[in-house]
């Protein structure tokens, strides 16, 4: 289960409403990459995909497939907008490290340092 924050939800809407493609929800999905291992991804999406774990925002969808649902597993969405930037923030309880950047993360402690992102 994912929870999204209020500021998180009601961002995901406004970019659902200002799409020029039809869409369902968001899609959360978790790939390798980035500096610590593995990074999130956030794409608009028009429907769910087999496998896919399914959570209604009454307003959108949330869309997870079935490999990235367990490392986001109790994971938050926030939404920060200040005049530093504005994007989303994740906070997984899966996350052993992450990187700078709030995007990339490991979910084994192998002892190898998170890289600074550039």
């Amino acid at each position: 289960m994912i929870t999204l924050t209020e500021k998180a939800i009601s961002a995901v809407a406004r970019f659902i409403t200002s799409s020029e493609n039809p869409t369902a929800g968001l899609r959360i999905e978790v790939t390798d990459g980035g500096c610590s291992g593995l990074q999130y991804g956030l794409k608009l999406d028009s429907a769910a995909l087999e496998n896919d774990e399914v959570m209604d925002y009454q307003q959108f969808k949330v869309f997870v497939d079935a490999n990235s649902a367990p490392i986001v597993n109790g994971m938050t969405v926030d939404f920060i907008d200040s005049i530093d930037g504005s994007g989303f923030k994740f906070t997984n309880p899966n996350a052993v490290k992450s990187c700078a950047c709030g995007t990339s993360f490991n979910t084994s402690d192998d002892g190898t340092p998170s890289k600074t992102c550039g």
